[in-house]
Formats: C-alpha cells, structure tokens, sequence
C-alpha cells in the first residue's frame, strides 16, 4: 500500500492483498484502563523517513519516544546500558578498557585488511572492531532486528552503510568523515515544513499503534485497495503488460495492467513467477525465514525490580539479551515507557520477541509455554521473582517472520531481477523486506523507490 500512496498523481493503480485487512503489523498491544487494541507499538524513526506520516495524513497522531531514553544489554547477569554518544564511550561498563581500546584502535585502521571476500556480520565486526564489540553489542542487536545468526548474516547486504564505511574511506572512521565531507558538498533536499522534528534518532509510533497507519493508508486511497483478493498467476501480454488471475470473496476475476510490483513474501513470489521464470523462481526460494513471535504481557509497577528503576520508574527503549546469556527472549520494547496511553495508571507493557534462527523450536510450542517462557526470562532480569503471573496481552507466532540477508543474499536478490529482464518481463517489479530492508524506515523508503521505478517505467512504456 505504501507504494500506492508513493506514486505520484496520474496513474491508475490498484492495491489487492490476501489478508482481511491491507497491510500486516506485529502485535504487541495499547492497554488502555478499560479495552484492548492490537497493534504494534514501535518502530525506528529516522528524520529523512517521516514523511510518508504526512502523506497517510497521521502527522497529529504521531508519537516519539525520547531520544535519550537508555537501551540496555544484558550481560553478565545484569542489564547494562549502551553507549548514548561518544562522551559515554569511556564511562559505561558494557566492555572492558581493553575492548574498548581494541574497537578505537580497529575504527581508525588499525586491523586486519578485509578479505577479499563477501564477510559475514561476525567477521566483519570483529575484524574490525573485536570480539567485545560483537559479542556484547552487535550479536544482540542482530538478534533483536533479524532475529538472526549474524555468523551467517552478510554484512554488506545487512549492513551495506557500515559496510560502505569501510570500502570508501579505509576504516569505519575514514568512511565517516568521507561520508560528511560528501554530505556537506551535496546537501540533502530542504526538509519538509509540515515534518516533525525530533531531537535526535528515536522511535515512532501512532496514538493507537500501528495499526493505525495501514488503516490511514487504506482509507486514504479508498476503493483502489481490495482485501482477501488472492493472486494465482500472472499472465504475460507479451509486451502490452500482464493478465493477474486472483480469487476473491466474489469468486475469481482478472485484471489487465501495465505493470506489476509484487510486494509479497520472496518465497509466495517464487510460487507466482515459477511458470513464467524457472531462474527467478529459484532465485527467490533460496531466501530463508525462521519463525518468530511477539508476546506482549503487562504487569503491575511493584513487579519491576528495584535495580531496573529510574526515578522510580521503568525508563528506556528496551533490552537485548545475546545468546550467550542463557535466555531464550531475543529481546523486550518498554512499550509503555516509550509512549503514552499504552497502559493505565500502575502498570507497564512490555513487547517481548522470541525465536529466530537460533530458537526455530517455538513453533513446537503452545502460546501458554511461549508465555511462561518469556515470563521466567524476565524473572531473571528485570521483573521480580514474587510477582505474580503477568497480564497477557497478546501472543503471535509467525511461522515465516523475517528475511535473513544471508552471504549471498544480494547475487540471488539480483539474479532474479536479471531473469525478469531477460526473459522479457518488463515492467514486472520486486519490493517487500527482503528486497529494500526489514526495517520499516527502509521499508518505507523502498515503497518510495519503488513508485518512481514504476513511474519512470510507465512513462517511457507511454512514449512507446
């Protein structure tokens, strides 16, 4: 839906999805005194990435979380925080003097050169900033984004602007001043008016949650949207655009269009294009995603222990907790914290993911056990051992969650595309997460390529 409301004004376009409602959120929950909205409840905000807010019409209902809220690690029994800004690199006590000597030293160039070769996440950062940095900073915040194995994550395909870094300027830092130096020499666009401006890289939510912006979405381009419409195939024009066959709660119709942008899981894409692309078909499949799930559960304030208190009060962003640790919960978004309403007066909301490719053995699990799993887990952090069982708020299992960027993620995601144009079908286009990212900043941003990729396509197809 994104790229439909991206997609500047003179096109028809036409939005169908196979859910009963446009658009697919996690869950976590807003626990308002007296009734319960699903929806997800954060998500990283980035200043160049809000104005989709503003296209969806939400800017009013738009809520940041503060910039200098605390994130934490849990390491060594206890949840440390990492550092805000540089000025906190010599005081915190997430890693040792030595670590911390040994990533200033391997930031300027003072490490082993790259070798030759696409690097994992794992390689990459331990090459150049050691074990310290990855073991208590990067593996958790891999397993809190990917939920992934970042010994297997490829750096430049998850990673591509730290990546970069490296590639441009010779080390981290030398990649950095190129990357300002260049920046001062092409400024970005005016920023827009109508934005809002938050004091730094936050997250962002909606009043009501997420949900609130598929809704918005939906409403805004109206009719052009159409749910529980499943696509069966698409039928080449050879040339004059393509034929979508789909099944509808009407029963089955068709659709003649000039362009097509499947915005579906890789491996539902690779079903759809196998009669036209054997080679995109298998492109496609070969991309993996392990299952994760969200269980959200609330407990009274008088539950959270007092070492975990600020002002006597839970503040932050959240914990992530690296493997190595001995909990299963990949990590947990103070949603209450973070924004306002998402709980009444004495209690705290607490989004928690467990899974991923570490942990595939969820889905062997009943919503009771992945509770009482998450609950232990949090006993052993930041929640009381005498506290009472929690409220449950919500629990989703995705069996098929997040697209890892593995090594060789990028050849894969570029020879399907290659097998689309060489087997004649332009103006049939790939977008979703495993295409532009699995933020949703990125997500968003692809939306944005995406509509002028099509847009650009539509308007040489015209001149034809």
């Amino acid at each position: 839906m994104l790229i439909g409301l991206a997609m500047p004004p003179g096109f028809t376009i036409s939005v169908q999805s196979s859910g009963l409602v446009a658009g697919v959120l996690p869950l976590s929950g807003v626990l308002p005194s007296s009734s319960l909205s699903k929806a997800h409840s954060s998500v990283l905000l980035l200043r160049r990435k809000c104005g989709f807010r503003v296209d969806s019409g939400l800017k009013d209902d738009l809520v940041l979380g503060d910039p200098n809220a605390p994130r934490l690690v849990l390491w060594g029994g206890r949840l440390r925080p990492v550092p805000a800004s540089p000025l906190d690199l010599p005081f915190f006590d997430l890693m040792s003097f030595g670590g911390k000597l040994r990533a200033g030293f391997g930031a300027i160039g003072l490490r082993p050169p790259p070798p030759g070769r696409e690097e994992s996440v794992e390689d990459f950062v331990r090459r150049n900033l050691g074990d310290e940095v990855f073991e208590r900073l990067i593996e958790p915040f891999c397993s809190g984004v990917y939920a992934g194995n970042p010994a297997k994550l490829s750096m430049k395909a998850a990673f591509g602007k730290v990546w970069k870094l490296e590639q441009n300027g010779g080390s981290i830092i030398g990649g950095t001043f190129k990357a300002i130096q260049e920046r001062r020499k092409n400024p970005p666009p005016p920023r827009d008016p109508r934005l809002p401006k938050p004091k730094g890289q936050t997250v962002g939510s909606f009043r009501k949650g997420l949900s609130m912006l598929p809704n918005a979405i939906s409403k805004r381009l109206g009719e052009r949207v159409k749910t529980s419409w499943k696509l069966l195939s698409i039928r080449s024009l050879n040339g004059r655009g393509y034929i979508l066959s789909y099944e509808t709660p009407n029963g089955p119709t068709s659709l003649q269009t000039k362009s097509v942008i499947l915005t579906v899981p890789s491996y539902v894409a690779s079903g759809i294009l196998h009669p036209l692309s054997v080679a995109a078909a298998d492109a496609l499949s070969k991309f993996y995603y392990p299952p994760v799930a969200a269980v959200t559960l609330s407990y009274p304030d008088a539950a959270i222990k007092k070492e975990c208190l600020i002002d006597g009060e839970l503040k932050g962003f959240g914990q992530l907790h690296p493997r190595s640790q001995g909990v299963e919960t990949l990590g947990t978004i103070y949603s209450s914290s973070l924004f306002p309403g998402r709980a009444p007066p004495g209690r705290v909301l607490l989004l928690n993911y467990i899974g991923g490719v570490t942990n595939t053995g969820i889905l062997s699990k009943s919503e009771g056990e992945l509770v009482e799993t998450v609950n232990r887990d949090l006993k052993k952090m930041l929640i009381r051992q005498d506290a009472k069982d929690p409220l449950v708020v919500g629990v989703r299992v995705w069996p098929q969650a997040i697209p890892q960027f593995m090594i060789g993620h990028l050849d894969h995601l570029e020879a399907a595309k290659a097998a689309l144009r060489e087997d004649g079908f332009h103006g049939l286009f790939l977008g979703g997460n495993y295409v532009s990212g699995v933020a949703l900043g990125r997500c968003v941003e692809g939306a944005y390529e995406g509509a002028a990729e099509i847009s650009s396509y539509l308007a040489r197809y015209a001149r034809v």
